[in-house]
């Protein structure tokens, strides 16, 4: 089941998979994980009983434009369908909030997986948080 939240309602959760997946299992300074679109986004929850296992987030910028990002699963649930049970929920969420665009910072090793959503690289690769990435565009 994944639930949209607000951030006051979605931190606890979030932040608890965000903290294992990106600072203990990446390397991502802790001081960089929370940021001041937190509070804006609207945070998509999956949950495997009452347990949060995954979350992504959908901040809406200038322009109808629709930034998601912050994806993580827990290790003992990638694989499973929980990545694409996120992206869907948050796509269909831009797409009936009349976003007109979704970008998105990828890691290298998420492009393939963002392509199978017509996710469309461009740019150069550069260094977010010591870690390779690409921004990616999806039209909607």
């Amino acid at each position: 089941m994944i639930l949209i939240k607000p951030w006051q309602e979605a931190k606890s959760e979030a932040y608890a998979i965000r903290k294992l997946v990106f600072i203990e299992e990446q390397g991502v300074p802790e001081d960089m994980e929370l940021d001041e679109f937190d509070p804006l986004a609207q945070h998509a929850l999956a949950y495997l009983d009452s347990q949060a296992i995954g979350t992504a987030r959908l901040v809406t910028m200038p322009g109808n434009i629709g930034r998601i990002g912050r994806m993580a699963v827990l290790a003992a649930y990638r694989r499973g369908g929980i990545g694409t049970q996120l992206l869907r929920t948050l796509l269909q969420q831009a797409t009936s909030q009349n976003m007109v665009k979704i970008e998105l910072h990828a890691q290298l090793s998420a492009i393939p997986f963002y392509e199978r959503f017509g996710f469309i690289a461009q740019g150069d690769i550069y260094d977010e948080a010591g870690i390779a990435h690409r921004d990616m565009i999806l039209n909607i």
